[in-house]
């Protein structure tokens, strides 16, 4: 069965995003760019909320998105996408982003299906609405998160609202950079 992974960088302090989403804080560099197309390549499809989905539609079908990480660009305008939004009518405003389908709620027997299905593992990037949902009905089979040495103070948090749950560290990850990837299972 394929799982549902999270795969975020957060701050120290626990934020996806700053206040106003922005992601200027992401220390990436070329260590992070390839660790990211390592862990593309054994992925199925791709989970997103609207503004994560609008985030990344508007920047991986460019030429810029494709010019500066191409494995990256490759997979992520090939796989199949599935955005959760009650409010999305159209899927592309901008470029034309391949495989995309659109759900209006999330429903916990049609994730569990989906995870039956043949395919890589399913991930869920950014999108913490859909994280904390996800989370609270117990359909995330695994956290990777990316923790960058910084303390942003204030933003949006990746587990608001989230339900206490334990947690068994399977991995530990250090980069150059000072990111620390930790990977988790719900125990």
């Amino acid at each position: 069965m394929r799982k549902i992974i999270v795969f975020n960088l957060v701050t120290v302090d626990g934020f996806f995003a700053g206040p106003k989403g922005e992601l200027d804080w992401h220390n990436y560099d070329d260590e992070m760019g390839a660790f990211s197309a390592e862990q593309m390549k054994s992925l199925g499809a791709l989970i997103f909320g609207k503004i994560t989905y609008k985030l990344m539609a508007s920047y991986w079908p460019t030429s810029d998105g494709v010019k500066s990480e191409p494995v990256v660009a490759g997979i992520m305008n090939s796989i199949p996408k599935i955005v959760f939004s009650k409010t999305l009518s159209r899927i592309n405003d901008g470029p034309v982003w391949k495989n995309v389908k659109i759900f209006r709620e999330i429903k916990a027997t049609d994730i569990i299906e989906l995870k039956k299905q043949d395919g890589g593992d399913i991930a869920i990037f950014g999108s913490g609405t859909i994280v904390q949902q996800f989370a609270n009905l117990g359909l995330i089979d695994e956290y990777r998160l990316v923790v960058n040495p910084l303390i942003l103070g204030s933003g949006k948090p990746l587990f608001k609202g989230v339900k206490k749950m334990n947690l068994k560290l399977l991995k530990t990850r250090t980069f150059r950079s000072g990111n620390i990837l930790l990977t988790y299972k719900p125990t």
